[in-house]
């Protein structure tokens, strides 16, 4: 068995090595045909007197988020009219996509109902939502005796 040590410094055909290569027909080729579920990121925080969702949709406008709590599942959708004006452009490449989602969450029984709200800037959108105040617990020092 002979074995053939692989030159990575050669240019074959603009691409620098064999993983470029497929790297390339990979992820230009097959992948960006297909459309992929995707869902924004999220950050959940978690104080003494609330909860805060934090949820990455940069792009977005405030007007394209829904809010919906139904008993204890709070869930987050956004739907996206990519209706845009490209009748004088000619597109050589188009990577922004922007897809409707939905993202659904069980809040624990602690919650305040009442006490939700959002806001949406710089492509975050954050819901923080209050505990109830007998559920909220006091911290004290107790001494030793």
């Amino acid at each position: 068995m002979t074995l053939v040590k692989f030159n990575e410094n050669k240019n074959v055909n603009g691409y620098n090595t064999f993983n470029d290569l497929f790297d390339n027909i990979f992820n230009e080729g097959v992948l960006l045909n297909k459309r992929f579920e995707k869902v924004p990121a999220v950050n959940i925080y978690e104080s003494e007197t609330s909860f805060q969702i934090e949820l990455a949709a940069p792009g977005l406008k405030k007007e394209d988020f829904k809010i919906n709590l139904e008993k204890d599942i709070l869930s987050i959708s956004a739907k996206i009219n990519e209706n845009e004006n490209t009748e004088n452009k000619k597109i050589t490449r188009k990577e922004f996509s922007y897809q409707s989602f939905k993202r659904v969450f069980n809040l624990p029984d602690l919650i305040d109902q009442s006490n939700i709200e959002a806001q949406y800037q710089n492509g975050i959108l954050t819901v923080s939502i209050g505990k109830k105040e007998e559920e909220i617990v006091k911290t004290r020092t107790i001494s030793i005796k």
